[in-house]
């Protein structure tokens, strides 16, 4: 029986046992096709099912990347629109980081709640040093001191006997009873020790002088003890004795004592008001310049400003206030860019950075050395040109004699100002620069002095617009803006950086310290402020925060 011709291999029903042999090898085209094995279609349709899926999964993956990408893409171009390049134009006026950050200051939920008076380790007392805003550093560390000791803190004494021989206590400054309130959470303070606490006593409260920039531990190990064994320790001559660096908690306490809690008194805020307000109706915006150009500073600086024999003899006698002070070269500190600029090398750098001779100008400052001459050419620059002796008239007088309260007003103006610039990088220039990132990135300028120095020196070797475009370049960096701040290499009064947060794309946040009084309201509230003599402006009553003027550098006084 033969066997027919296979047509196809998928006729093919038996297996290859069943077929003799010689009919395979005589057979071709049944032997190249026998091999292969039947195809599934249900296993080829399961099969590209598959490969769809994957390639499905692969796609929907890169879609959801490019989707998030591009989100990124728009909102950095949007935001980029909104900033500006770093090679597009500034604006003089105003950071263009003003709208983006904010000051969060509240206390952290796992933060405990202030020891009271008898469940303390003891009573601090503080003796602060030099000036107003020197003083101010002072306070504000020693809460934070306060705070690490589980101590209570007696409301600290102001130094009376320091260059200008202030005798104002704490009181005439600062409203009290608002530094208590506001703090009751964080620390314990009390106006004095009762006099039954120190009748019980055996020996008087215990004097020291801790070292300066002390860290936590140091207060723990070297002054806890003390103060268990005495019940009451006080520390002289207070000023920058806590560690630049804490932790971010010891941070925000500082910015709540020195941005909410260090509130001026009634008298110096509505002074400071009004002031502002008579800068506001004659323009619509303006400069504050805090000229710290007193005779002591010069003397203390060692610099040299072309006054010949007569200049050194009256600076040298001031010198002599301070037998420890090494001798200096002036030559070499101008070129390290110690000296403070002089009124006319500020007003030069205004101009060059692109400030108009119409621009307003308010000038804070102590006595000038050398007075009307000094000030000449800085008036000559920007003849609208004004001071707190031309503002405020009849009103100063109660406050004449009184360096600390005299400069509070100016630190009032300076704050409320568009622009704030200095000519050194003393306390006032360092506080207020922080307390003005901390309201979002007011415009503030601080002269790089290590370069502008020696192009002042070869004014006269350039013409103005090569002088200007030279200016300009010297101040990138020192012209208040987010990304100049250096934490942890910066004094933290100068670059608050646990304080300062930025807002969420798209969102609106004024402030994040809901429990304390609003940072940016500068004057006090409706029931604190009264101001008879200014009836058009009852109206325009805001909130005050406090603020200071320092006529004390840091770097100006030793100890």
């Amino acid at each position: 029986m033969g066997v027919g011709k296979v047509r196809g291999c998928s006729l093919l029903r038996f297996s290859l046992s069943e077929v003799n042999l010689p009919v395979l090898h005589s057979d071709k085209q049944f032997c190249l096709r026998s091999p292969k094995k039947p195809i599934s279609w249900s296993r080829v349709c399961g099969f590209l099912l598959f490969a769809l899926g994957l390639i499905s999964l692969f796609t929907g993956h890169v879609a959801s990347h490019l989707e998030w990408y591009s989100q990124r893409l728009s909102k950095h171009a949007r935001l980029s629109k909104l900033v500006g390049s770093d090679t597009a134009a500034i604006n003089i006026w105003k950071s263009r980081s003003s709208n983006f950050y904010y000051g969060c200051s509240n206390r952290g939920h796992h933060f405990p709640s202030a020891v009271r008076e008898r469940a303390s380790n003891g009573y601090l007392l503080i003796a602060t040093s030099g000036g107003l805003n020197q003083q101010r550093t002072g306070i504000t560390d020693a809460v934070v001191v306060a705070r690490i000791l589980n101590a209570t803190l007696v409301v600290p004494a102001l130094d009376h006997y320091s260059y200008w021989n202030d005798d104002s206590d704490f009181i005439n400054i600062f409203d009290v009873d608002w530094f208590i309130s506001s703090l009751a959470k964080d620390v314990t303070i009390i106006k004095r020790i009762p006099d039954k606490v120190m009748r019980s006593m055996d020996k008087p409260p215990y004097t020291m002088r801790v070292p300066r920039k002390s860290p936590p531990e140091y207060y723990l190990d070297q002054v806890l003890p003390i103060l268990l064994r005495r019940r009451a320790v006080q520390l002289t001559k207070f000023d920058y004795r806590l560690a630049n660096n804490l932790d971010d908690e010891l941070q925000k306490l500082r910015c709540r004592v020195n941005y909410h809690a260090l509130r001026f008194t009634k008298p110096i805020r509505i002074l400071g008001k009004n002031l502002v307000i008579r800068m506001r109706k004659m323009a619509k915006r303006f400069i504050a310049v805090h000229l710290r150009f007193e005779p002591d500073m010069l003397a203390f600086s060692g610099c040299y400003y072309g006054g010949g024999d007569k200049e050194r003899n009256e600076l040298s006698q001031i010198r002599k206030q301070w037998p420890t002070l090494p001798p200096l070269s002036p030559e070499g500190e101008r070129k390290r860019g110690k000296c403070p600029f002089t009124p006319h090398e500020v007003g030069l750098m205004l101009r060059a950075l692109g400030f108009g001779n119409d621009t307003y100008l308010y000038v804070a400052s102590g006595e000038i050395y050398g007075g009307e001459v000094t000030l000449q050419p800085l008036r000559g620059l920007f003849p609208n040109f004004y001071t707190k002796d031309m503002l405020a008239g009849e009103e100063l007088k109660p406050f004449l004699r009184y360096s600390s309260r005299l400069a509070a007003i100016d630190y009032i103006v300076s704050d409320e100002s568009d622009v704030f610039v200095t000519n050194n990088n003393g306390n006032m220039a360092k506080i207020l620069a922080g307390r003005r990132r901390y309201m979002g990135h007011k415009r503030t300028i601080r002269p790089n002095a290590k370069k502008l120095s020696s192009l002042f020196m070869a004014r006269d070797q350039m013409d103005w617009h090569t002088f200007a475009r030279k200016v300009r370049s010297c101040q990138k960096g020192f012209i208040g803006e987010a990304e100049e701040a250096r934490p942890g290499r910066d004094e933290f009064l100068e670059f608050p950086s646990s304080c300062i947060c930025r807002k969420p794309y798209g969102q609106n946040i004024v402030d994040n310290s809901s429990d304390l009084e609003p940072p940016g309201r500068v004057f006090g509230s409706d029931e604190e402020i009264e101001l008879d003599n200014d009836r058009e402006n009852r109206g325009n009553r805001e909130g005050v925060v406090g603020k200071a003027r320092d006529i004390e550098e840091e770097e100006l006084l030793p100890e």
